[in-house]
């Protein structure tokens, strides 16, 4: 597992949509966010989600990380998807970038960072026990607006036996 992971917005979003907020907590111990994203989610537009986000931020596995480059160019992604890969790009060790954007996506495979989904997140907290079912969780998550593709849905059930 990288040493360095960085979320975007639509995880925080979703997971805390859920509340699984702290499944990135125990799997991953540490959790970086930029500026930027933390501007994106803490905005007033998603407030059944900002408490457990300033919650996670107050206990400090949430860190809040101030990039000063705007390097690599990124004009097709937006600020927080930019932010993040450039992030990512600048730490020294591997990092896993967690993003949901398909393009966004593909940009930072591009520029070789290892990616990971909110599914992904989802399916290895079914795998090492942190929920019972990844199924009731996709299922709150599509009832919250939350949409992820069936077809990664599915790897995620075959993939932990849900």
């Amino acid at each position: 597992m990288a040493a360095i992971v960085i979320a975007d917005a639509s995880q925080l979003i979703a997971l805390a949509r859920v509340g699984g907020l702290s499944w990135l907590q125990q799997l991953f111990t540490v959790v970086m966010v930029t500026e930027v994203v933390l501007a994106e989610v803490l905005t007033g537009r998603y407030p059944d989600t900002e408490t457990p986000i300033r919650q996670a931020l107050a206990a400090g596995w949430l860190q809040t990380v101030a990039i000063a480059s705007t390097y690599p160019e990124l004009p097709d992604l937006d600020e927080g998807e930019a932010s993040s890969i450039r992030l990512a790009l600048s730490r020294n060790g591997p990092a896993l970038l967690l993003i949901d954007e398909r393009f966004g996506r593909a940009v930072a495979q591009e520029l070789g960072l290892s990616v990971a989904g909110t599914a992904a997140v989802i399916g290895l907290a079914r795998q090492r026990g942190l929920i019972p079912s990844a199924r009731q969780v996709f299922e709150a998550l599509h009832a919250s607006d939350f949409r992820i593709a069936p077809a990664v849905i599915q790897a995620v059930f075959d993939r932990c036996g849900d």
